[in-house]
């Protein structure tokens, strides 16, 4: 019989990135951790670094990976690159 899943469910699972593997600009949160994208700025907080600094990406890139983006209802996405 398997055991009922007893995790809360307000869990998110937190992704820590390499800073060696990251650009000076995506370590400052100037640029997406995933595409490098600079402008806009990136606003979704993706993960943190082992030092516990918060990356950021852009809401396409936190779409494709799982993050949850808060998009007000009419509003229109552009993707640029």
């Amino acid at each position: 019989m398997c055991e009922p899943d007893t995790r809360p469910d307000d869990t998110h699972e937190i992704y820590v990135y390499d800073p060696g593997s990251l650009s000076g600009a995506q370590c400052m949160g100037d640029a997406c951790v995933v595409c490098h994208t600079k402008w806009p700025r990136p606003r979704q907080i993706l993960g943190e670094l082992p030092d516990g600094s918060r990356v950021f990406g852009c809401d396409e890139c936190a779409g494709i990976i799982g993050v949850e983006s808060v998009i007000r209802a009419g509003e229109r996405l552009f993707a640029v690159r």
